[in-house]
């Protein structure tokens, strides 16, 4: 049996490419307000929850500013935009073989919990998922990935020695040592590590067949 029976998965840059579909509705969200973006909206700014970057991109803290850019992004992505969202080529595939092991797989991701259930829906692969995890999946917010991943570890009842997280950014590799979970750091996606950015007892995965093989055999 594989050593961890509890795949945690970030989402955006680790199993689907939505730099597309979100810089195309964050663009659209400054239009429609009128309000200059402060720096440039390119791959640099996907990752972090919808607010902190929002904030980042307006150069602004201002509550009221911030609710119009978000309200207009969300209509844009929430409504259409999400379906531009792509799977990385094999994660499917990956998908299907450690689910079909007999593997728990689980999302804790960033990204808004509607939205993540819409891409989820669309890629259809809800069905590979038994837990999804969001910010916002509770009352108040979480406020932030190693929150997040805690909650759910506590909520379902996983001892940490039994789960692993694999994602696409220092967050991600953080955010599971916070928690004590073994990191797997993917490198296909727009956050990938470099060699001077792994941390001791972070691994790497170059492809999703790859990805599965560790933790197959883990």
């Amino acid at each position: 049996m594989p050593r961890y029976p509890h795949i945690l998965f970030d989402l955006d840059g680790t199993l689907i490419d939505s730099a597309p579909a979100i810089l195309a509705s964050f663009r659209a969200a400054f239009s429609q307000t009128g309000i200059a973006p402060a720096v440039a909206i390119d791959e640099s700014v996907i990752g972090p929850p919808l607010t902190e970057t929002l904030q980042l991109l307006s150069g602004s803290d201002d509550p009221a500013l911030i609710g119009r850019l978000g309200e207009a992004f969300k209509a844009s992505y929430d409504g259409a935009g999400y379906r531009e969202t792509a799977a990385y080529a094999g994660v499917g595939e990956l998908l299907a073989e450690l689910a079909g092991a007999g593997l728990t797989l689980s999302i804790a991701t960033n990204k808004r919990i509607h939205p993540t259930r819409l891409i989820l829906d669309h890629l259809g692969w809800r069905g590979h998922f038994t837990h999804v995890y969001a910010l916002d999946l509770i009352s108040p917010r979480l406020p932030n990935k190693a929150a997040m991943i805690a909650r759910l570890l506590a909520d379902q009842d996983i001892a940490k020695e039994q789960a692993i997280y694999i994602g696409d950014r220092s967050e991600d590799g953080e955010s599971a040592d916070a928690n004590g979970l073994p990191f797997i750091a993917v490198t296909w996606g727009y956050g990938s590590l470099n060699t001077d950015e792994m941390r001791a007892g972070w691994r790497a995965a170059a492809r999703p067949a790859a990805l599965g093989a560790m933790l197959l055999a883990d």
